[in-house]
C-alpha cells in the first residue's frame, strides 16, 4: 500500500517491461537489476538515459563487481540469506492464521534467530 523506494532483483528480471511496470507504480523507486551481458542501450540513451541505460554504462566502465558495489546489489544477497536461514531454522510456512498473529510470530522468530546468531558470532579484539 505504501511507497517503494527500491526494487532489487536478479538478472532474470532484466528488461524494459520490468522497469516500466515498477516505475509506472512507483516513479521514485530505484530499480537495481543487473543487465544481461548482451544488453544494449535504449534509443533514448543519449538524450534521456533510463536507470537501465545507466546500469549498462556503469557495468561497461566499472565491471560487474564495481557495479554491484556502486548500486548496493549485495543487499539482495543478504536478504536471500536471511530468508534461507529463516526457512531452514523455522520452516517454510507460518503457523498463525490471522495477519496480526503472523506479525507477532515473525517478530518472535526474528528475535530468536538474532539471538542464535549473536551467540555464534565471535568477539574479536586487537591484541597488539
Amino acid at each position: 500500500d505504501g511507497p517503494i523506494s527500491a526494487v532489487l532483483a536478479d538478472g532474470a528480471y532484466d528488461g524494459d517491461p520490468t522497469y516500466r511496470t515498477i516505475l509506472d507504480r512507483h516513479p521514485d523507486a530505484t530499480v537495481v537489476i543487473p543487465p544481461r551481458p548482451n544488453a544494449v542501450l535504449s534509443d533514448t540513451a543519449d538524450t534521456e538515459p533510463t536507470q537501465r541505460d545507466r546500469h549498462i554504462e556503469m557495468l561497461a566502465g566499472k565491471g560487474r563487481m564495481g557495479w554491484q558495489k556502486a548500486v548496493g546489489y549485495g543487499k539482495r544477497f543478504l536478504v536471500e540469506t536471511a530468508f534461507h536461514r529463516y526457512k531452514v531454522l523455522i520452516g517454510r510456512s507460518l503457523r498463525a492464521r490471522t495477519l496480526s498473529a503472523q506479525k507477532v510470530e515473525v517478530g518472535i522468530v526474528c528475535t530468536v534467530i538474532n539471538r542464535m546468531t549473536s551467540l555464534g558470532t565471535p568477539v574479536s579484539r586487537k591484541v597488539a
